[in-house]
């Protein structure tokens, strides 16, 4: 069940988790959640109490049942609500290598690497298709 959106920004961590070929990870969101049906980078909203790093690991494993080998903040995305009482996100972007093979746990029904000439083909939520674009721009 989704909760209230609350009166103010949310700190989420986005990981632009890396292959050897330079793509990057996209998740399909399963319906019923935020997105329903679109792709995102993985990652997630840090609870109080918790740190970055333990969010970073904590999403890459839950969500892909990856384990996390290094990672670097890139920087900060501020996305604004995109309509009258939609949640506020502060996306912290980090860049991630992993190991292992992956294993999509409830939230997400399809995984794809891509690359930067194939943004345009996803529908990509969150923002998180300009916070790739930056990325991309930024190598």
């Amino acid at each position: 069940m989704l909760g209230p959106i609350p009166p103010y920004p949310v700190p989420v961590v986005r990981l632009i988790l890396v292959d050897n070929h330079k793509r990057v990870l996209l998740l399909q969101r399963a319906d019923g959640t935020y997105g329903s049906g679109s792709w995102c980078l993985p990652g997630g909203k840090i609870d109080y109490g918790q740190t970055v790093e333990e969010v970073v690991q904590k999403e890459l494993k839950e969500e892909t049942n990856l384990n996390l080998m290094n990672c670097r903040f890139l920087f900060f995305q501020d996305s604004l609500p995109m309509k009258p009482g939609a949640m506020h996100c502060l996306n912290l972007y980090f860049e991630c290598r992993a190991s292992g093979e992956i294993a999509l746990n409830q939230e997400s029904t399809e995984f794809r690497w891509i690359g930067p000439e194939e943004i345009g083909q996803f529908d990509i939520a969150f923002r998180n298709d300009a916070g790739l674009r930056s990325y991309w721009q930024s190598l």
